[in-house]
């Protein structure tokens, strides 16, 4: 049948054409491989067009005898795992055995072994078929009457043609609440008339490389009811629906390798109540806003978000990552190989003024944030764009303080800032001068508050100095190995707060250490 998914060796096609060809005897398949290198032609041959390819040399003909057209789910399933009846011929399960000179025959051996089978393919709970040539579902309720407890299904890259093959596999196992039918390409129903129970159960849905459009999508979701992870990467989606009364228990969706329209289709799936990952790594989007909310305010949008996804990308402006800090329930953010991120050159700064615009993150592009890092990511944004904030009518007196509409759409956070940390006093805003060693040194008070006998002493350190040194150096002073020491600090601009210096790897610049500000001492 047209349409009709087979193998020629290791490659992959679609059956556009069968019947004859010029000049040549008998029946040939017009095939469309999935590697246009496979091909030949666009499907025309000696000035005839047989059938249409995609690409210009994407299709092929050849003798059906050489097309492997594929086989019935529980053949995949015997062959894998070693339950057909041709491996119990070659593992001497006959009948007949010989004692000396006599030769015993074994009645009823072959329904002995039929029924162990039986109980082998009963006990399967995970099968995998991926690259076993499934092309149909078999007789009608086989499966079910053998693979009864299968809850797990990986079906990926087989020659399944069209989605009612796959609902037929899927109405026979009843408790079925995993399944990949990924690098299928099939083609899915496109009117609402189809409706399917055949996944009551089904959690977790992989339909990766399938060609399926969003519209098919929410057309088969109406047979997902309890659907928590849907994985639908590189299927040329580009364009989004509001999915009404379906996806509704949708935790998961991974819409990757997609070229989506524009940013603003993701308004349309804005409301799934459920939603707690998004991952939309590489779907071209090169903004993202939530209309809904002004500065400082939280989008009704995404409501259950706490994990996103966005890296590899076309974001170029700061804007967009200030509108992630509007997501009520946003803790993980992955956002590498996007322009915007070109803009500073200092990685750890980078890092810094992400964490210091988005006020919930707990998690950035894999690496946990720990609360010293916030800390320190915060108080440096509060001074890096000070003058900034002066310059655009921010004042100390709040009754003054009136900064422009423009610094808050650059700075969103920062008014917050000012009210968690104070606003940044004058010092704290001079120029920066050059970086020589003099200008890098810090004058710190040295104390240990548990030992009133231990004076207190003044030191000048290089702020890029290691926890690590600093415990050496006071091994030095103080003769108690670098082991048995904690350190924390006590900033002279913030009383009664003290940090733990907990990260020996980590520089004194890390936690924002500034002169005049005292080191503690314990063991």
């Amino acid at each position: 049948a047209l349409g009709r998914r087979v193998a020629c060796g290791t490659d992959y096609g679609t059956v556009r054409y069968v019947g004859s060809v010029s000049r040549t005897a008998g029946i040939w398949l017009g095939v469309e491989w999935d590697d246009p290198q496979r091909g030949k032609h666009d499907g025309s041959y000696e000035g005839t067009q047989y059938f249409k390819c995609r690409h210009p040399k994407g299709g092929s003909f050849i003798r059906p005898n050489k097309a492997n057209f594929g086989v019935d789910f529980l053949t995949a399933v015997k062959d894998r795992y070693g339950l057909n009846d041709e491996q119990d011929v070659q593992c001497g399960t006959g009948s007949t055995v010989v004692f000396g000179t006599k030769t015993v025959e074994f009645v009823g051996m072959d329904s002995v072994a039929e029924q162990q089978r039986q109980v082998q393919l009963n006990k399967l709970v995970d099968i995998s078929v991926r690259e076993c040539a499934v092309s149909h579902a078999g007789q009608e309720e086989e499966i079910s009457r053998t693979c009864a407890n299968m809850r797990h299904i990986n079906l990926s890259k087989n020659l399944i043609s069209s989605w009612e093959t796959v609902v037929a596999i899927a109405s026979q196992v009843q408790n079925l609440e995993t399944l990949n039918v990924s690098e299928n390409k099939m083609r899915f129903p496109s009117t609402s008339t189809f409706t399917s129970s055949a996944f009551p159960n089904l959690k977790i849905l992989a339909l990766n490389q399938t060609e399926i459009t969003w519209t098919e999508v929410l057309l088969c979701a109406q047979g997902w009811p309890v659907l928590e992870e849907l994985y639908l990467s590189s299927n040329n989606i580009t364009v989004l629906e509001r999915p009404d009364n379906v996806l509704q228990t949708l935790k998961l969706l991974d819409l990757s390798d997609n070229q989506l329209l524009d940013g603003n289709q993701l308004h349309l799936i804005a409301q799934l109540p459920r939603l707690e990952q998004l991952i939309l790594r590489n779907t071209g989007i090169s903004s993202i806003h939530f209309p809904d909310a002004g500065f400082g305010c939280k989008t009704k949008m995404f409501p259950s978000l706490k994990r996103l996804a966005i890296n590899d990308n076309k974001i170029s402006q700061w804007l967009s990552i200030n509108e992630l800090d509007k997501l009520p329930s946003l803790r993980a953010l992955q956002c590498n190989n996007n322009p915007f991120m070109d803009t500073e050159k200092n990685p750890e700064t980078l890092k810094q003024l992400i964490i210091a615009k988005i006020s919930q993150l707990e998690v950035l592009n894999n690496c946990e944030i720990l609360p010293a890092e916030r800390r320190g990511a915060e108080l440096d944004y509060r001074k890096i764009f000070g003058k900034d904030w002066l310059e655009a009518g921010g004042h100390w007196n709040p009754e003054k303080n009136k900064p422009n509409e423009e610094f808050l759409a650059a700075h969103p956070r920062y008014p917050t800032l000012c009210l968690k940390y104070g606003a940044p006093e004058e010092g704290e805003l001079k120029r920066q001068q050059p970086l020589t060693l003099k200008n890098q040194l810090l004058t710190l008070t040295i104390k240990c508050p548990e030992k009133p006998e231990q004076k207190p002493v003044e030191k000048k350190l290089p702020e890029s100095m290691t926890i690590q040194k600093v415990k050496g150096l006071l091994y030095r002073l103080f003769k108690i190995p670098g082991s048995d020491l904690k350190l924390s600090y006590r900033s002279s601009k913030l009383e009664g707060k003290e940090v733990e210096l907990d990260n020996d790897l980590k520089p004194l610049q890390f936690y924002s250490i500034e002169s005049g500000d005292c080191v503690l001492v314990r063991w």
